[in-house]
């Protein structure tokens, strides 16, 4: 469920504690998550609210701490920040809802579509060159998603509400990672203009006030545990979104973007000693085929962007 915010080039080399850094964040994230499918199903809306607002207090405490919290909401985009916030919103609401109705590991899993779809919305979207290679690795990876979700979307016929309640679910997971990839789209093109800090803090503040619309659809009254359990979450997004930017800071992109993935071992691990979930043989093994795909498509870009750098520096000069 994190939000990547990740600068291109990392400022000081230092690949083992990049990795450190982005294997804590992905362990906070899977926390984060256990936190709200712990406050149970509650109104995407008011989770989204809860999640955006308190991680708005680690974030100034980090910008404050550096000295950069005068100048951290001045922007020369701000209609590309508000889109990216509405957009975001969705996918966290959507991957929230998601999150409520399915077992940790099926959820966290199923979100690993996002960057296979990435790389198919950045070719019809932003007219990038993908070759036969990340293609192949993306029909194989949605593939892999394929075989996660069938079980679930065959409950569509489901006599049980709990049936009903995971293939929604598995739908609303899916819709997500779909949203998810177009909000990087967005951020991609953020990433010229703005600050990570910027662009971190408007979504934080834009998704808080989006999320505050949805008040009048109803929200419910929370107990004491829940209000801890989101408040906790909230807070909790906010240090593994600090993690993970530092993380991209020590290490390139390519290095640490593997490691994503170690947050199926972890979601399977709390969610059977918090919730009793195991994961079926269909989430395993759409898993690793997604997760293998992932990889590839991670290692092909690097291997690219050597090439890009290798041609540029025997370029004559113009």
């Amino acid at each position: 469920m994190a939000s990547q915010h990740a600068p291109v080039v990392a400022a000081t080399a230092n690949p083992l504690r990049g990795i450190a850094l982005k294997v804590a964040s992905v362990a906070i994230f899977v926390g984060m998550s256990a936190l709200i499918k712990a406050a149970g199903q509650l109104p995407a809306g008011q989770i989204v609210f809860f999640r955006s607002f308190f991680a708005i207090l680690p974030i100034v405490v980090m910008l404050a701490w550096r000295h950069e919290l005068r100048t951290a909401l001045h922007t020369s985009n701000l209609g590309g920040h508000i889109a990216r916030g509405v957009v975001g919103v969705t996918a966290m609401g959507l991957g929230f809802f998601a999150l409520t109705r399915l077992p940790l590991p099926e959820a966290i899993t199923l979100n690993y579509a996002q960057p296979l779809l990435v790389v198919v919305f950045s070719a019809m979207f932003l007219g990038e060159a993908i070759r036969v290679y990340r293609w192949t690795a993306v029909i194989v990876g949605l593939f892999g998603v394929v075989i996660i979700s069938w079980p679930n979307l065959t409950l569509f016929a489901g006599e049980t509400g709990m049936e009903r309640e995971q293939a929604l679910g598995v739908a609303a997971a899916l819709a997500a990672a779909a949203v998810s990839a177009v909000a990087m789209l967005l951020v991609r093109k953020l990433v010229h203009t703005e600050k990570t800090s910027t662009i971190v803090l408007w979504f934080s503040l834009t998704a808080s006030i989006v999320a505050l619309f949805t008040v009048p659809f109803g929200w419910s009254s929370l107990t004491m545990w829940q209000t801890i359990f989101l408040v906790s979450a909230g807070i909790s997004g906010g240090i593994a979104q600090i993690l993970m930017t530092e993380s991209y800071r020590h290490a390139e992109a390519s290095t640490v973007a593997p490691f994503e993935y170690t947050s199926m071992i972890l979601g399977i691990a709390v969610g059977y000693l918090a919730f009793g979930d195991l994961p079926t043989i269909y989430t395993l093994v759409g898993g690793i085929i997604v997760v293998a795909a992932g990889i590839f498509i991670i290692w092909r870009e690097r291997q690219l962007g050597l090439e890009r750098g290798r041609a540029r520096k025997v370029a004559p000069p113009q």
